[in-house]
């Protein structure tokens, strides 16, 4: 062998080992950060607190979340005046990095119901067809009413039981995150019950595997909460619940820096989508368009006027719930309507 063909293969070499380890570098999984949430340290509000534990970009967290309950609503006789709190959290996660102006990614990973029994109840003052601080009236509200939902693991169903008759049906599961955001701004604290910029409880069935959300950073380090898993809703939560259940999860978290959004987002390998959750529901759904607007804009092109008339065209709206403080609704656009994303 000369010196000009060894020189050749020591070269291919180099850059046959260098590129095996750019493919192992990129394909590695994260660390994964491990914690156990119990009701002794779970919170109810959406606020700068001190941290539970700490990720950087690229780690898994693997933990738990309560149901919306706290998890002490067992058997019948059980009543609502036993839960300390709606919704606990679990939380807040640290992400090293995360500054005020970047874009907070949560890929969900993994979501299993934690439990073989799901809780659906609705209670006075809340609901969409009971009257409620918003819309009070002057009938009694309807008495407070609560469902035991068994879970079968291996069918991946829940049962609903009705309370006044004997009619049963099996319902398929799509467990997700009722409760998943971020600290909010200005050092506000928000109850764990309101969805809106930064997240919260949006009750999204989007909440769910395979899917990444994407939160505006407020303040150092994101404060990632999860919580109020649910085993399936119903579009609207019209009673106020959904399959309450606790979770075991795995998410993975990234950053990208120097991005700034308004709102939180989905995504998906099929289809972009964008919340909007404010009242009244014209005004919610009026957020979620012109966040996916912006969004088609800024990462695939299209005019913000384009972007608008294409909407018309082929969007779907989501109505995620109408119950909380404020309403949810997702706007969404399948990929394939849209031009390549822009490099």
């Amino acid at each position: 062998m000369n010196v000009y063909n060894l020189i050749l293969t020591l070269l291919i070499l180099t850059l046959l080992i260098f590129g095996a380890a750019n493919v192992l570098a990129q394909s590695a999984p994260g660390n994964v950060v491990k914690y156990h949430a119990t009701i002794n340290d779970v919170k109810y509000v959406y606020t700068s607190a001190e941290p539970v534990a700490r990720l950087k970009p690229g780690d898994i967290l693997d933990t738990n979340t309560l149901d919306c309950f706290g998890n002490v609503i067992k058997k019948p006789g059980d009543t609502l005046s036993m839960v300390k709190g709606d919704n606990p959290l679990t939380g807040p996660f640290y992400i090293e990095g995360a500054e005020p102006g970047d874009t907070l990614a949560v890929k969900i990973l993994d979501l299993e119901v934690d439990g073989d029994q799901g809780v659906g109840a609705f209670a006075p003052g809340f609901g969409a067809l009971n009257e409620t601080n918003y819309t009070p009236m002057l009938h009694s509200p309807l008495p407070e009413k609560i469902w035991f939902y068994p879970v079968d693991h291996a069918t991946n169903t829940a049962t609903f039981q009705a309370l006044d008759s004997k009619f049963s049906v099996n319902i398929p599961l799509h467990p997700y995150f009722g409760c998943i955001g971020v600290a909010p701004s200005a050092g506000e604290a928000r109850s764990s019950i309101v969805p809106a910029e930064f997240g919260g409880n949006m009750d999204s069935p989007e909440a769910s595997v395979g899917n990444t959300i994407y939160f505006p950073v407020n303040v150092p380090g994101g404060l990632l909460y999860i919580g109020d898993g649910h085993a399936v809703m119903g579009d609207g939560e019209v009673a106020g619940t959904a399959i309450e259940v606790p979770l075991r999860a795995r998410v993975q978290v990234s950053l990208i820096k120097g991005q700034k959004i308004n709102w939180p987002r989905f995504e998906n390998e099929n289809a972009i989508m964008a919340v909007g959750a404010y009242r009244p529901l014209d005004d919610c759904v009026r957020i979620a368009f012109t966040e996916l607007v912006a969004w088609i804009h800024q990462d695939y092109g299209l005019s913000e006027l384009d972007a608008y008339e294409l909407l018309s065209q082929v969007a779907k709206i989501h109505l995620n719930e109408m119950v909380d403080p404020n309403y949810v609704v997702v706007a969404s656009i399948e990929k394939k309507f849209l031009p390549a994303k822009k490099k």
